[in-house]
């Protein structure tokens, strides 16, 4: 199973998931990086919701 968003070759800094995100939806992807370790420090299970969509997401 796969999403339809894929992995961004440029704008990666781990895996591209973010960049990918950011590219699909035309999102600042600074902004995104920064909420998602604001939701990472919290309770949120950010580090697993990101590396499910890493496994998910296919390369570009």
């Amino acid at each position: 199973m796969h999403i339809p968003i894929k992995r961004s070759k440029t704008n990666r800094v781990f895996a591209g998931v973010l960049g990918g995100i950011a590219e699909k939806y035309d999102w600042d992807p600074t902004v995104l990086r920064v909420i998602w370790v604001i939701l990472t420090l919290t309770p949120f299970p950010g580090l697993i919701v990101y590396l499910l969509f890493w496994l998910l997401m296919e390369n570009d």
